[in-house]
């Protein structure tokens, strides 16, 4: 039976990122993800470092081991970026006092968070670069206005506001508004 090769022109460089992504946030050793996927630790070597000419079947062990789409192998991860505005959300109220819990955002196993509070002015906004792989950051807007998120799609919130973005990618805050003030939660997992 022919073995079906990739061609030529596959983005390479996209599977070895994904390969060792994916590899790491299992928590996996090359020789461990190699023996679990019953293919060469060579193989999965030559992979990783953008070489080889993986096959359909390789690519397929590979994404079944690692429990993810065969898709994520081929295509670069796309930024997630998820805007909950004041008085939206799944709530759950109290019977015995006036109080309602909306969840904006639930921890992922083995993650760590930060939690700042932040005061901000009107100006040119803090531009951050990237942070660490892997790196989400949570804002809920307490006062004023501010343009938050991913340096090329910000978003404009207002108070009770909630943005989930990338924080492994540029990203920006401006108030446009005195006295803006948030709560800022940078995960990195």
């Amino acid at each position: 039976m022919e073995r079906t090769q990739m061609d030529s022109k596959a983005p390479l460089d996209v599977i070895a990122a994904s390969l060792r992504r994916e590899r790491s946030r299992a928590g996996l050793s090359l020789t461990e993800l190699a023996k679990r996927a019953g293919i060469a630790k060579s193989t999965l070597s030559q992979l990783e470092s953008g070489t080889g000419n993986p096959s359909v079947e390789t690519l397929w062990a590979l994404s079944v081991t690692l429990e993810i789409q065969f898709a994520d192998l081929l295509e670069p991860p796309r930024p997630k970026v998820q805007v909950i505005r004041a008085g939206e959300g799944p709530a759950i109220r109290s019977e015995q006092a006036d109080y309602r819990a909306t969840l904006v955002a639930s921890c992922p196993p083995n993650a760590r968070r930060d939690i700042y509070r932040l005061d901000v002015a009107p100006g040119p906004g803090r531009e951050s670069q990237p942070h660490m792989p892997g790196t989400v950051e949570h804002v809920v807007l307490s006062t004023g206005r501010a343009l938050i998120g991913p340096l090329d799609e910000p978003v404009e919130l207002t108070p009770g506001d909630y943005i989930v973005y990338p924080g492994d990618h540029p990203h920006l805050f401006k108030a446009l508004a005195p006295n803006t003030t948030a709560v800022l939660i940078s995960e990195t997992s």
